[in-house]
């Protein structure tokens, strides 16, 4: 028998939840409308991917009387842009050749293996940020302001730093209504270690009732334990901006490094089971990884890399093309956008819905 779920019902949960918990402590004082609460937990753009608003930030803003506002409609408008680049030309055409890999490890090499994993990480990223700008901008463009989801995660230079720029709204939650309810780094190591440990172990069940995702949340638990025992968990909080050689090398490793951890964490979130899974690492770990891959799209990395390009240039920004070209002549920052448009009806067609639709 299949459960029949409402739609978005995760994410509805947890606005209900923080608006109860705040109102208990006094954070903020119940809401006379029934319109102006039910807006709030229902909020469309939001509602079956997030991100996870908080009744303090976004009741004010539903409360509030709002104008048409030109600028904010032209920067949502920029933003939706982004996102559907992020969703239909980067993660739609990563998705097809993870698709291809993850089911049927055992006919490709190691190395193909590793690309399947890189290829899943971009495309989890554009498709599930793709959706968070998507959101953010329409939201914009009706005068509210969401909470920032993604902070340019790919540019970490240790796990804690990722967790503090992917899915922040999620991670947020997790710390404000858990982790320092549960005491938070006050009290001895041993229990600032269980609080970090339950946090990660309910972010892993949170994606789903499956044993793929409670041990994609105790790995990521076992990547952030020698940062929380060293005290080195706050070393990065602010954007990766090297400044000399030396740095720029340093930087480098880091942030590579942290992706292929990430990356390899992620095959046990992409897989159904955790035997496919250990039977996707089996594969990969063989001395087949040191091969050429059979499956080496030039084409998709090309455009992965100019994204990431994109997203470098505008990391200080909300998102990447908050300012990017604004300093162009007109029209050729109209053009850009034209390229950005016309990529996207060419790469249209493929039916992927987005990832975070079954969470």
């Amino acid at each position: 028998m299949q459960i029949i779920l409402p739609v978005g019902i995760s994410f509805y949960t947890f606005h209900g939840l923080s608006y109860i918990i705040d109102v208990y402590k006094s954070k903020i004082k119940p809401v006379e409308s029934l319109v102006d609460y039910s807006l709030f937990v229902s909020f469309f753009p939001l509602l079956v991917a997030g991100p996870i608003e908080r009744a303090t930030h976004l009741l004010p803003h539903i409360q509030s009387k709002r104008h048409f506002d030109y600028s904010k409609t032209v920067d949502g408008l920029r933003q939706i842009l982004w996102g559907l680049v992020k969703k239909i030309v980067i993660a739609d055409s990563c998705a097809t050749y993870v698709n291809l890999i993850f089911d049927n490890p055992d006919e490709y090499s190691g190395s193909s293996l590793v690309m399947g994993a890189i290829l899943f990480s971009f495309q989890i990223y554009g498709d599930f940020s793709g959706y968070s700008d998507i959101a953010l901008g329409t939201a914009r463009m009706l005068g509210i302001e969401l909470l920032q989801n993604f902070s340019f995660p790919y540019f970490s230079r240790d796990i804690a730093e990722f967790w503090r720029r992917w899915h922040i709204s999620l991670s947020s939650w997790f710390r404000d209504y858990v982790y320092i309810p549960l005491g938070g780094s006050r009290g001895s190591k041993w229990q600032n270690i269980r609080n970090v440990f339950v946090v990660f172990m309910l972010s892993g069940f949170w994606h789903g009732a499956n044993w793929t995702f409670v041990i994609y949340g105790f790995i990521n638990f076992l990547y952030f334990l020698p940062l929380l025992l060293f005290r080195k968990n706050r070393d990065n909080l602010t954007i990766v901006n090297p400044n000399n050689l030396k740095s720029i090398l340093i930087t480098i490793f880091q942030v590579f490094s942290t992706f292929m951890l990430v990356s390899l964490a992620r095959v046990f979130f992409r897989s159904q089971s955790v035997g496919d899974a250990m039977m996707y690492f089996k594969r990969m770990f063989s001395s087949s990884l040191f091969t050429f891959p059979e499956i080496f799209p030039k084409t998709v990395l090309g455009y992965v890399f100019l994204f990431l390009c994109i997203e470098w240039i505008g990391r200080n920004d909300l998102f990447a093309l908050e300012k990017f070209a604004m300093n162009w002549k007109k029209p050729y920052r109209i053009a850009f956008y034209y390229v950005l448009t016309l990529l996207i009806f060419y790469f249209y067609g493929q039916d992927y819905q987005f990832l975070y639709f079954q969470f």
